[in-house]
């Protein structure tokens, strides 16, 4: 690998060059990959003879129409085809969800998945982006999510659960009481990518709760989880109506032929899938450990196939990520392009023991200076600044709300404090826009404070008395203005449940079982409030015959024997 692989991280328009790229960039052979977050275990290499055996008719003909496939699919999820759009990768669902279903504005916890924070942009729809705080370890709390969003007004809410590039995990019942909590909106999308991977309960997904209602969209990746990042294809579930709006815009050919090989391979193979998601799980605890054995390296809780790690005090993340690459032919994901993120974080797949062993050495070598080119940190417990990720920043400040960034301060200060090391660092000219978490520390911050002091005097001065404005500030951001919206202009009254129905569902203030503050929900006078279903239709609870909280059990996949359940966690019983 060339000793100066920066410029191939710089031309891409990608976060990392391209596998193929790296390979030509070297002697034939790529590195070991902890960037791409899919499963190591499956494809089995059984399978992978058998498609290459079958080479040459894969890529000669055309495929099978993309009904045809999804109909396979929709037989081992045991789901009903009209609830389903299959697209050629999570990509182009997320593409056509935001031509279709985003009219205004969109709100979504970051650091995340960059396609939820950029499409929209690019479309010029307005993002609410609701900060994680490194201090409570980039935790969402569903409850002050809620009130961000009635405070700005937001039409489309999202979710990915579990997130990334933290792997932070919401239980079922939380993710569904915020879905009904949440029902006047446009749009509420559940991503659901790495969910597979997760092991915190048995049936995490709520695919089955989103047929149901009128404005969930649940986005579920195959590539992640089977493996196969290349041959492009996902799906999404939703009420028949909004799966046949985004299946009808697909091309009749969205599919390629190995896409449609697999999925007809599946029903096969399905102890053998089972299996891989149980080793990707042991192997995350294992690697965890081993990495958390690490001085000053903070490994955060995560149920996805990835672990994110922030780096020492005095690591930068583009250095670390070109040393593992050409002195020890790792490629690693630096976070550093990540809104709500910095250079300081890594985000790294769980990958083997035996690769984790490798990259464990080459961190040690890399970080504490047992290589030829010395530490990349400086020394322990000197307080030495660290790099804040300025792409992130300037993507933050830049590209987001434009004015409308103000408010998201204001309306992110209402409804969640922010650690007092997180509120003095520097604002965007938007009017108060705090750094990401990531980089402001309560421990290294006031350590490098003083010496940038002398160059800005008066800088420092100012900084502590903004401190309490922003609790008086927002409440008249946070009370009014959601009742001031123009949404009862698009969406009018709707009409009250029906009489005979179940008792109503709960009021959103028990919606996260963690969380003891109750969520508030704006009065009557505003948006629709939760258990009142949009458009007067019947809510979920109403459809069941339940109180709203009694979970619809999981149909599961067909030959109990073999295939695990629709998130791919558990056995059925057999």
């Amino acid at each position: 690998m060339p000793d100066n692989v920066t410029s191939l991280f710089r031309s891409t328009a990608a976060h990392s060059p391209s596998m193929a790229a790296l390979t030509r960039e070297s002697d034939g052979a790529g590195p070991v990959d902890f960037c791409i977050p899919c499963n190591p275990y499956f494809p089995t290499p059984a399978m992978f003879e058998e498609m290459a055996a079958r080479l040459r008719d894969i890529i000669t003909y055309y495929p099978s129409s993309a009904d045809t496939i999804t109909a396979e699919l929709c037989g081992l999820l045991q789901l009903p085809p009209q609830c389903v759009a299959m697209g050629n990768g999570s990509t182009e669902l997320i593409t056509w969800i935001d031509h279709l279903l985003v009219r205004e504005s969109l709100a979504v916890p970051v650091p995340t998945f960059g396609r939820w924070t950029d499409q929209p942009m690019e479309t010029g729809k307005r993002v609410d982006m609701f900060p994680l705080q490194e201090s409570s370890g980039f935790a969402l709390d569903l409850a002050q999510y809620a009130e961000f969003i009635r405070a700005r007004g937001t039409r489309v809410a999202v979710i990915c659960n579990p997130n990334n590039p933290d792997g932070g995990f919401l239980h079922k019942h939380a993710v569904v009481q915020f879905m009904d909590a949440m029902a006047d909106l446009d749009l509420v999308v559940i991503d659901e990518s790495f969910l597979e991977f997760a092991d915190a309960e048995n049936e995490p997904s709520v695919v089955q709760e989103a047929m149901l209602r009128p404005n969930v969209i649940v986005l579920r990746s195959l590539g992640k989880n089977f493996g196969l990042h290349g041959i492009r294809f996902g799906y999404l579930v939703a009420n028949p109506a909004l799966a046949g709006r985004v299946r009808s815009m697909l091309p009749k050919w969205n599919l390629n032929s190995f896409a449609e090989h697999v999925v007809f391979m599946l029903k096969e193979h399905g102890a053998e899938y089972a299996q891989s998601l149980h080793q990707v799980r042991r192997d995350r605890m294992d690697m965890s450990g081993q990495l958390s054995s690490l001085p000053g390296l903070t490994v955060y809780p995560s149920q996805g196939n990835f672990l994110f790690v922030r780096l020492p005090v005095g690591a930068e993340g583009t250095v670390v990520r070109d040393r593992l690459l050409t002195e020890h032919r790792i490629l690693v994901r630096e976070c550093g392009n990540k809104i709500g993120s910095s250079s300081r974080f890594l985000r790294l797949v769980v990958r083997p023991q035996v690769d984790v062993r490798r990259l464990v050495t080459g961190l040690e070598q890399v970080l504490y200076g047992t290589s030829r080119r010395g530490a990349a940190v400086p020394e322990q417990a000197t307080g030495t600044a660290y790099s804040s990720g300025t792409a992130a920043v300037d993507r933050l400040v830049t590209q987001t709300n434009g004015a409308g960034t103000r408010g998201l301060a204001q309306a992110a200060g209402a409804g969640m404090p922010l650690p007092a090391a997180a509120s003095a660092p520097a604002v965007g000219p938007g009017g108060g826009m705090p750094v990401p978490a990531a980089a402001g520390l309560p421990q290294p911050e006031p350590q490098p404070v003083p010496q940038e002091a002398p160059r800005p005097q008066p800088a420092p001065q100012p900084v502590p008395q903004p401190v309490p404005v922003p609790q008086p500030a927002p409440q008249p951001v946070s009370v009014p203005q959601p009742q001031q919206l123009p949404q009862p202009a698009a969406y009018p009254e709707p009409a009250p449940p029906p009489a005979p129905a179940a008792p109503p569902l709960a009021p959103a203030a028990a919606f996260a079982a963690p969380a003891p503050a109750p969520m508030q929900v704006p009065p009557a006078t505003g948006p629709t409030p939760p258990g009142v279903p949009a458009r007067g239709g019947l809510t979920a609870a109403q459809v069941r015959g339940t109180d709203g909280l009694s979970m619809a059990p999981a149909t599961g996949w067909p030959g109990a024997q073999s295939w695990p359940d629709a998130a791919g966690m558990g056995q059925a019983a057999g």
